[in-house]
């Protein structure tokens, strides 16, 4: 396993994290977990969103024998609705106070390594949710925080008015948006980027092509078939698929979402299979023109 710093802190993370929200019931993901923690996975990300509430208890109860030796990523900002019928938004000081202490509880611990606002608008109490993360840092009930966000002008935000030391993004070969401004950004800034959706939902890999974001189903099975015939014996679809997203010198990890034991050892082989050449890379930035943010810019 290769491990890195995230931005300036003092995280030092596998450049393969698990993205928790993929497991789907306890017995699984103890099993799971703890096999990822063998074979050198130190970074967990999950959310109070995810599995209302149960994810973060998974996690916790799978670590705690493991707690000194993994970084415990959550996220805050949505709240579900009594009914269950989805979530509402809520990023002011209160509930991030409030809510980290449920938090905590579910993963069993009195701190969390990284902790992340669920999303972002400019019409958020910015400030205010930025005290809420300091007072919790000197509180010693988060060691740091970032944001999951994809907006520019979020983003930026962030960057300017607060001590982040992550972005959690979408990028892939076929979302490349974030390398029009969001990445180079964060690069000069110093600032780590956690990537998920590396594989574009399987569409890299192994689901049929269909339409993805502005491509066409016939543009995306192209993205696919690049991604493929740059795979072979020693590195599969999935693996390549990753190392593209690794090798963005902004990126710090790839989040992987994992169900099974062989998705997880596909993802961990990413690092050991032999490496995309600079002109195999090449071949895949040329395959499609990049799209770029039109909301939010």
């Amino acid at each position: 396993m290769q491990y890195t710093t995230i931005g300036s802190s003092a995280l030092k993370v596998s450049r393969i994290g698990y993205g928790c929200m993929s497991l789907k019931q306890e017995a699984d993901a103890h099993a799971l977990l703890q096999k990822a923690v063998a074979m050198g996975i130190n970074y967990f990300d999950t959310a109070d969103l995810y599995d209302k509430g149960a994810n973060e208890e998974w996690v916790g109860a799978a670590l705690k024998p493991k707690r000194q030796q993994v970084i415990i990523a959550s996220k805050v900002g949505n709240i579900w609705r009594p009914d269950g019928s989805g979530w509402d938004w809520n990023p002011s000081k209160q509930h991030i106070l409030k809510t980290v202490e449920e938090s905590l509880k579910r993963l069993q611990t009195d701190y969390i390594d990284l902790y992340q606002l669920h999303g972002g608008t400019l019409q958020d109490p910015i400030d205010e949710a930025i005290e809420a993360f300091e007072q919790l840092v000197q509180q010693g009930k988060i060691r740091y925080y970032g944001i999951s966000s994809i907006r520019p002008n979020v983003i930026r935000e962030w960057v300017k008015r607060s001590n982040i030391v992550s972005v959690m993004t979408q990028y892939s070969l076929l979302d490349r948006r974030p390398e029009e401004a969001n990445l180079p950004l964060l690069q000069e800034k110093g600032i780590g980027v956690l990537v998920r959706g590396g594989v574009a939902q399987g569409l890299l890999v192994n689901k049929p092509a269909a339409p993805y974001l502005n491509y066409t189903e016939e543009q995306v099975k192209k993205a696919a078939d690049a991604v493929n015939a740059l795979s072979g014996k020693e590195r599969n679809a999935a693996q390549t698929a990753i190392q593209f997203v690794l090798e963005h010198p902004a990126v710090v990890a790839a989040v992987v979402g994992m169900r099974t034991d062989e998705q997880l050892e596909d993802a961990v082989q990413a690092l050991n299979a032999p490496m995309l050449s600079g002109e195999e890379r090449q071949q895949l930035l040329d395959i499609l023109p990049p799209l770029t943010y039109q909301e939010h810019r």
